[in-house]
């Protein structure tokens, strides 16, 4: 039996609520509504969800472009140890998105093009309006999926 298993991707954002609007239209996702009754304060993270059930769900969390130290959840006072990177797009990352697309499409919603396929990688890679970098390839015979990558 492994040690974990895969529950939800998170973001970081300066513009939490801007961010997860962008890649709801990028991907097709959508932003889970408050269910009637439901009251979230605006800093709370906005969850996105594919509609299709076949993608991962998606957290946006607010970060100030002070924060650089241990995310503390909300109301515990604790920090949950995960390390969050100062400002837009300022670190390198070393976990990305690996998606298929359309390259000039996603260029038009506000994407940046980090990087053109060369010799050795088949590939774009783009950044989305915070500066996080995700690998954009063609999409196979079989139609689009996505998937995480690690490099």
């Amino acid at each position: 039996m492994a040690a974990a298993q895969f529950k939800d991707l998170a973001f970081s954002a300066l513009d939490h609520h801007g961010l997860a609007a962008w890649w709801c239209t990028a991907l097709g996702y959508r932003r889970r509504e408050r269910r009637p009754g439901e009251e979230w304060p605006d800093a709370w993270p906005v969850l996105i969800t594919d509609p299709s059930g076949s993608g991962p769900r998606i957290w946006f969390t607010p970060r100030a472009e002070s924060d650089s130290g241990p995310e503390t959840e909300p109301g515990t006072g604790s920090g949950t140890g995960v390390s969050r990177e100062p400002g837009p797009g300022t670190g390198t990352g070393r976990l990305h998105l690996d998606l298929y697309g359309d390259v000039d499409a996603l260029v038009a919603l506000g994407a940046t093009v980090v990087r053109e396929p060369d010799g050795a990688r088949a590939w774009h890679v783009l950044a989305d309006p915070e500066g996080n970098r995700f690998g954009v390839f063609a999409p196979p015979a079989e139609g689009p999926s996505v998937s995480l990558g690690v490099r």
